[in-house]
């Protein structure tokens, strides 16, 4: 009676506690990683930038369908202090490079939301700096590194296409004092240029699709 007693005790052990152990290793599959590109995004990022990299606030740029080598310099540069920004470079140090590289796969991946020039259509002078550049002053044509429908180039020239007018005007703004520092090319080609320049260049490049 004993050893049959102590035969069945043995067996609902076992039997309850493998399943337990089952259902343990299937959650824990199951479970997201704790850093995952999402999770950070929606941590860090989502606030400014949208979740899906479609920025409403217009001084933040949109990040979506940007290319993904571009975002991850801007990242480390935030980091390293080679740009200066204090709010992205307090984002970027709590990031690691495991992070940097996941955000900017995540926001390349994401489709960007184009929008409309408000004034600079076809033929009008932000058109005229965009595709020709500024011959007075022997400003290079935008299309020659960010293509002709701003598409960029992967690994060395970002795309353009539908950022937000302010964000582009402030960047520009920052190429031309120095305040940015991370690209020495836009740091000359915006010293050669106006405020109005600038602001029609950069309304034309929302437009652009």
């Amino acid at each position: 009676m004993l050893k049959s007693f102590k035969a069945g005790l043995l067996v609902l052990l076992v039997t309850g506690i493998q399943p337990a152990f089952a259902e343990e290793a299937a959650t824990t599959e199951a479970a997201p990683a704790v850093n995952s590109p999402e999770k950070v995004v929606q941590n860090v990022c989502a606030a400014c930038h949208g979740a899906d990299g479609n920025s409403v606030i217009t001084a933040n740029p949109k990040l979506a369908g940007q290319h993904p080598e571009y975002l991850l310099k801007q990242l480390t540069n935030f980091k390293d202090g080679t740009r200066a920004n204090a709010v992205m470079s307090g984002m970027a140090s709590a990031l690691s490079q495991e992070d940097m590289e996941g955000v900017a796969k995540y926001f390349s991946s994401q489709s960007i939301k184009l929008a409309k020039a408000k004034e600079n259509g076809k033929g009008s002078l932000g058109e005229k700096i965009y595709r020709g550049g500024i011959a007075a002053t022997k400003t290079p044509a935008c299309a020659a590194c960010h293509g002709v429908t701003g598409a960029g180039l992967p690994k060395q020239f970002p795309r353009l296409a539908g950022q937000h007018t302010e964000y582009t005007v402030q960047q520009l703004r920052t190429f031309r004092t120095g305040e940015r520092a991370n690209a020495p090319m836009m740091a000359t080609i915006a010293a050669k240029m106006s405020d109005a320049e600038m602001q029609a260049v950069a309304d034309y490049i929302q437009g652009l699709r």
